[in-house]
């Protein structure tokens, strides 16, 4: 996904008893030809522009802008999703930005909060997770396993919608603090022996509201390199 959290969406509902499982991503995939924006997140642009690509894992890839983005830079990603409705658009789109990129891309349907997790089967120089708004613990299930996916020398990237937004941008962000993480609680979940921070802030960012008016908003950005 790009420039929007699943929470966000999700968490407009009115419904406190909706599961959000593969099916309800599905349907909320297959309501609409393209849910989001078609950018690659802009963290992530900032943080992997001067990496030396390798192999990435891209957590909640939606449909698929940031997966391709890395691959036209000569990254191998691994791009994993809980909606094969996603995966297929998102493959489409791959496909459409020619072999080279669409080659380079793996897509793998999995929910990695599961219980045993799914085996991804390597360890990756960048596992990115941009917009992911869990509940604890399941939120901190899936930044355990991330991290654990890092290898030697890799890069761990967590973003996020600060909780600053609730106050200064309350009509782009959904009441429902308990789906957002601070920056502190990320790197709690970090053994600093084995672990570098390399940033952990909050970030102001300009942005276009629905009704296409300016406005700022802040993102909780993490990153991480193993030791």
């Amino acid at each position: 996904m790009t420039e929007h959290s699943r929470a966000h969406d999700a968490a407009d509902s009115s419904n406190d008893e909706v599961v959000f499982d593969a099916a309800f991503w599905n349907d909320r995939y297959a309501s609409a030809p393209q849910i989001w924006s078609g950018n690659p997140n802009p963290q992530l642009v900032v943080e992997t522009t001067d990496l030396t690509p390798t192999t990435a894992l891209d957590i909640g890839s939606g449909e698929g802008a940031d997966a391709v983005w890395l691959a036209r830079r000569g990254w191998q990603v691994t791009a994993v999703d809980i909606s094969q409705v996603a995966l297929d658009r998102a493959a489409a789109h791959a496909r459409s930005a020619g072999d080279d990129v669409a080659d380079r891309i793996s897509w793998v349907q999995a929910d990695l909060t599961a219980d045993p997790a799914p085996d991804l089967g390597m360890s990756f120089g960048l596992v990115s997770s941009q917009f992911m708004h869990l509940a604890a613990p399941q939120r901190d299930t899936l930044f355990r396993r991330l991290a654990a996916a890092v290898g030697p020398g890799g890069t761990l990237l967590v973003v996020g919608h600060d909780l600053s937004d609730l106050h200064t941008a309350p009509h782009l962000r959904p009441h429902h603090p308990e789906l957002m993480f601070t920056v502190d609680e990320i790197v709690a979940l970090l053994d600093p022996a084995g672990w570098t921070i390399v940033a952990a802030e909050s970030r102001p960012r300009s942005v276009i509201d629905p009704d296409g008016q300016p406005a700022h908003v802040a993102d909780a950005v993490v990153v991480a390199r193993r030791r």
